[in-house]
Order: structure tokens, then C-alpha cells, then sequence
């Protein structure tokens, strides 16, 4: 059995509430670091090249709109990371789900790859709520207003590894939290290229000091989550 995700009413906030980044923590390591990407969506057929790509145009209608902003505070307790997640133009009163991916968007739904995970699943795909949980990934699920737009925040305490994060994937439904379905959220809808803390990919805008390279991925057990 499926159970959609409570970490939906978690990180999915308002409209009103979440369509700006919360004010910025004063940093003992330097100013915080942004990243934004957006676009309109398109096919991957299109004519006209977009970052942000539907694969399913009854689920994420050509035309709507996406933005992604990431944000990294260097704390003086260690790195904090929010993400900030922004449409409209999609099916109003819809709950969907919508997760960080390692790899670019690209003309099959399957291209940007699994779940970031901060503490890599040694399984993969991963449906381990130890590992597929919104802790150790970046889930954004959302629910649309009548006007078919929504939002979602996700923070971490935690940075994406150098090269790790290439991704923003919408899918059709909130994501599950049971085991043998974690992190799971039907079929890949719509997707759009984030370059997340490099400044290197798409057409994102990059503003703040470069990023020193990630370590290695940690090991070890993850942080726990209850669904």
C-alpha cells in the first residue's frame, strides 16, 4: 500500500508564504551562496531549447512555469542548504510530488537519474525509508491553487556534493514513505535543469563566491525519518 508523503505538509507551504527565500542567517564562513534556474515548460520535440521539459503535457502543461532557487549558508555549526521550489500554470487543486535528481534533465524522463541522497542507498533504485526519506533527499512536494500555481521549502543542514545535483524532477503524485515505495511518486512529468552550486549548466544565474569541491560522499547509517 502507498502512503503519500506527511513530509508533503512539511515542506509545502503557501503561496503567500513561501514565494520568497527566508531571510539570510549571518554566516561565520562567508556570504551565502545562490542559485537560480527557470523556465517555461516545453517538449523535448520543441523548436524552441528550455531548461525545464514536460514529458507528460496533461500533468505539466507546455507553457507553465518553474523556478528553483538553492541557497547555501556557510554556518559556524557547519553548512545549511535551502531549496526553494516555484510554478504555476499547472492543473489547479493537484498534489504532486517533486524531488532533487543527480543528473540533467534530457529527452527521456529516465535521464536526470535518481534521488540526490546525501547518504548514498547502497540499493538502488532506493525504496528504503533509512535512505529515501526527505532528510537524507530534497523533496518538494506541492499542492496548486486554483490557479494551478504552488510551492514547496526544503533546508537541510548539509551541502550537495560538487557535481552531485543536476536536477529538479516533478512527478504525478506525493511521494510515499512506506517501505518497498519510499521516495517513490508515479511517473516522471516534467523537469528542469538546476545547476546546483557550479554555475555551469543551462541558462541559471549565478550570483556569490565560488564553492570550494565537495568531499566525498559520507557513509554510514543516514538520518532517520518517520513517515
Amino acid at each position: 500500500m502507498r502512503t503519500c508523503s506527511k513530509a508533503a505538509t512539511a515542506v509545502a507551504v503557501t503561496t503567500a508564504l513561501a514565494f520568497a527565500l527566508p531571510a539570510a542567517t549571518a554566516s561565520a564562513h562567508g556570504d551565502p551562496v545562490t542559485v537560480r534556474a527557470e523556465g517555461r515548460f516545453v517538449t523535448p520535440a520543441s523548436a524552441h531549447p528550455s531548461d525545464a521539459l514536460t514529458y507528460d503535457t496533461r500533468t505539466v502543461p507546455v507553457g507553465a512555469r518553474i523556478s528553483v532557487t538553492e541557497r547555501v549558508e556557510r554556518l559556524a555549526g557547519g553548512p545549511a542548504t535551502t531549496v526553494v521550489l516555484k510554478v504555476s500554470g499547472l492543473l489547479p487543486g493537484r498534489a504532486y510530488g517533486a524531488h532533487v535528481h543527480t543528473e540533467p534533465c534530457g529527452p527521456s524522463p529516465d535521464d536526470s537519474g535518481p534521488h540526490y541522497q546525501n547518504v548514498p542507498d547502497p540499493r538502488q533504485p532506493s525504496t528504503d525509508p533509512a535512505y529515501a526519506n526527505p532528510v537524507n533527499e530534497v523533496w518538494l512536494d506541492f499542492t496548486t491553487d486554483a490557479r494551478g500555481t504552488g510551492a514547496a521549502v526544503s533546508r537541510h543542514h548539509w551541502r550537495f556534493r560538487q557535481g552531485g545535483a543536476h536536477a529538479v524532477v516533478i512527478h504525478e503524485h506525493g511521494t510515499a514513505t512506506d517501505p518497498g515505495d519510499a521516495g517513490t511518486a508515479g511517473a516522471r512529468a516534467g523537469c528542469l535543469t538546476v545547476p546546483f552550486e557550479s554555475g555551469v549548466r543551462g541558462t541559471a544565474k549565478w550570483t556569490g563566491e565560488p564553492i570550494a569541491e565537495q568531499p566525498a560522499a559520507p557513509t554510514g547509517s543516514p538520518a532517520r525519518f518517520r513517515g
